[in-house]
């Protein structure tokens, strides 16, 4: 019997279309907090503020591909999907190199902050791959 965990895989797998739209979610939070809780806290993450708002800025195109997916997208989702995957990679590969950059000046609030939303990009791009990955059935194909 499958667990909770991998039926709601399963079923994020089996839907594109959920996860372009929890892409989308994912990267307005991402923006949202990067933008927001260094305007709250002083100290901030650590990372300057002109890299902290270069993330951001990136976080919210991922957001707006992703959202135009999740509602254009006719069919031929997979490479669309792989698209974002491999961007998210790349932020993903991006921000653990600014961690490792800046670690002498790192705030426990970054340090909690960047290696969360590392291991939550990690989880998702592992689903987004697999998706990609999996052949089209007639279901799906046009969402």
């Amino acid at each position: 019997m499958a667990t909770g965990v991998q039926l709601l895989l399963d079923k994020l797998m089996a839907n594109a279309k959920a996860l372009f739209l929890l892409d989308c979610i994912g990267a307005l939070l991402t923006g949202s907090l990067l933008i927001g809780i260094p305007a709250i806290f002083s100290d901030g993450f650590g990372i300057p503020g002109n890299i902290i708002y270069a993330l951001s800025a990136v976080a919210g195109i991922f957001a707006v591909y992703s959202f135009c997916c999740f509602y254009f997208l006719p069919g031929n989702w997979q490479p669309y999907l792989k698209a974002i995957a491999v961007a998210n990679f790349l932020y993903c590969s991006s921000t653990l190199g600014l961690v490792i950059y800046f670690y002498q000046r790192l705030t426990v609030l970054g340090w909690i902050y960047f290696l969360s939303e590392v291991l939550l990009m990690t989880g998702l791009i592992y689903i987004e791959m697999k998706a990609a990955a999996r052949p089209a059935d007639k279901k799906n194909q046009s969402f």
